[in-house]
């Protein structure tokens, strides 16, 4: 079996990387990176420590992907993951969509030349955000929760956003590339009888992850906790309530060997969330107590005023995972914050690295 990882230097891809070539035997691993990510050639020689064959190129550029040798999948890892690129006037719209559209286009029709599956690592940010910006939730033990006395959208429960939730617009320019390029893939998957995966993760976190706000709110909290940098609390009156659930990568590994190793002719869905879960949410509350109690309190500001996009309850319902595949995350939101912690303490200066 042979596996291409693309965005193979980032967080997601080297941590896949590494739990499937120590769960699975007879396995040979490329890696694919263009390695504009501050803090990603830190991983290049992880990479190749672990055996992967890596290859710097860019899957914006086809002609990079010429000289690739044949697999038998690609997980497609790499993505700008910023709710707010293309408006925050960090990137640009176009490079967004040539980041996340044109980039997937390019890998699927290389998956179409040479015949291999594909997974898409997609996102909860994919489902519309008016009702759930409008969603009634209610504080509890300084987090959200949603008003069970409502009358919930189809796909929406206290248990979380399911895959029947609307995905019209506005989901955002990063929500709308993810969502096109599902679409894409799994139409390549049809026309060309490719096996092809579409997997809704909520928010990713675990150790090595960049400490950066837009690569992992989890991860971004703690180092700042361990390196004693200033935090905010945006929107939503400044009280940091507002969740999201959370999901190791080894957690998603686990399905993707499975969704590798399932016939092309099948009946499980080609589209499903895989998340943390109600069980490994928190809001930023909490993970400030959490964090607190691991290092040290700290002071954090507060800015009431709401920014475009901001949801105060963002939980992906994986129940499907469970009923179809028998998935269920097994590292617990408090072990992937321990995790974290001694990554942070093991690599003092890590948000400077992950500067832009």
């Amino acid at each position: 079996m042979r596996i291409l990882i693309t965005g193979a230097a980032g967080f997601v891809g080297i941590s896949l990387a590494k739990f499937i070539s120590s769960a699975t035997e007879n396995v040979e691993i490329w890696g694919l990176d263009n390695l504009i990510r501050p803090g990603s050639h830190l991983n290049v020689s992880n990479l190749k420590e672990l055996g992967v064959n890596f290859l710097h190129g860019d899957i914006r550029e086809a002609s990079d992907l010429e000289n690739l040798p044949d697999v038998d999948f690609v997980i497609d890892a790499a993505a700008n993951a910023s709710v707010l690129a293309g408006i925050d006037g960090k990137t640009s719209s176009r490079q967004l969509v040539e980041h996340n559209l044109q980039g997937t286009i390019n890998m699927l029709e290389y998956c179409k030349k040479v015949g291999s599956g594909f997974i898409l690592l997609s996102t909860s940010r994919v489902y519309s955000i008016p009702p759930l910006a409008n969603l009634k939730v209610e504080e509890s033990e300084g987090a959200f929760i949603p008003v069970a006395e409502q009358s919930f959208p189809t796909g929406l429960s206290v248990k979380g956003v399911s895959e029947d939730f609307d995905t019209k617009p506005p989901v955002s320019l990063y929500g709308s590339t993810k969502i096109a390029s599902e679409y894409l893939a799994l139409e390549y998957g049809e026309s060309f009888d490719l096996p092809v995966w579409v997997n809704r993760c909520g928010v990713m976190a675990g150790p090595g992850q960049f400490g950066h706000p837009a690569q992992g709110i989890f991860a971004f909290w703690v180092h700042s906790f361990a390196e004693k940098s200033a935090l905010t609390y945006i929107g939503f009156e400044g009280n940091g309530y507002q969740v999201r659930d959370c999901l190791h990568p080894f957690d998603l590994g686990r399905l993707l060997i499975q969704q590798i190793a399932e016939p092309l002719q099948t009946d499980k869905p080609r589209l499903i969330n895989v998340s943390g879960g109600i069980e490994n949410s928190m809001s930023l509350s909490q993970l400030t107590d959490w964090s607190s109690d691991r290092f040290q309190p700290m002071q954090i500001e507060k800015q009431s005023e709401d920014r475009k996009f901001d949801i105060p309850w963002m939980v992906l319902d994986n129940s499907n995972a469970l009923n179809t595949w028998g998935w269920t995350p097994k590292i617990s939101v408090e072990e992937i914050l321990e995790e974290i912690a001694g990554h942070a303490e093991r690599n003092p200066n890590w948000l400077s690295i992950s500067k832009a």
